[in-house]
């Protein structure tokens, strides 16, 4: 049997963000692909469609919730599961980013395991969560 990684877009503008996330998920057997930019995260996710994508909210040119509001308009990406990674940790934000298509939200920092986990239930063959329909 042939095993694919699967793909998992970073979207984040903090260096050292991208660095621990990438060590994390490529060391836990997902590939990476990363951007810090708003607009760079569109042309990639619509190039490659990863199975899913990490969120960055705060980003250059284009916000991720607004990248979000626009990969969910799209046929190609609409399917593919979003987690907001952010520092913003108020109630009302995390609201917010689930309201503009986000699947979930963790606050930073973030845990090594919580991440998994949250990734996985998307991931497994067996999903623990509903994916977005719409």
């Amino acid at each position: 049997m042939i095993h694919y990684a699967k793909r998992i877009l970073i979207v984040e503008d903090n260096k050292a963000d991208v660095r621990l996330l990438k060590d994390i998920l490529e060391k836990s057997g997902y590939e990476t692909l990363q951007t810090g930019d708003g607009l760079d995260a569109i042309e990639l996710a619509l190039a490659h469609l990863p199975n899913l994508i990490l969120m960055d909210i705060q980003l250059p040119r284009m916000s991720g919730l607004e990248v979000t509001r626009r990969l969910r308009g799209d046929e190609r990406s609409r399917r593919i599961p979003i987690i907001a990674v952010t520092a913003f940790a108020m109630g009302w934000h995390e609201r917010e980013a689930i309201d503009s298509g986000c699947d979930a939200y963790i606050s930073k920092p973030i845990t090594m395991l919580g991440l998994l986990h949250t990734i996985e239930a998307f991931l497994c063959d067996f999903p623990l969560v509903l994916h977005r329909l719409a």
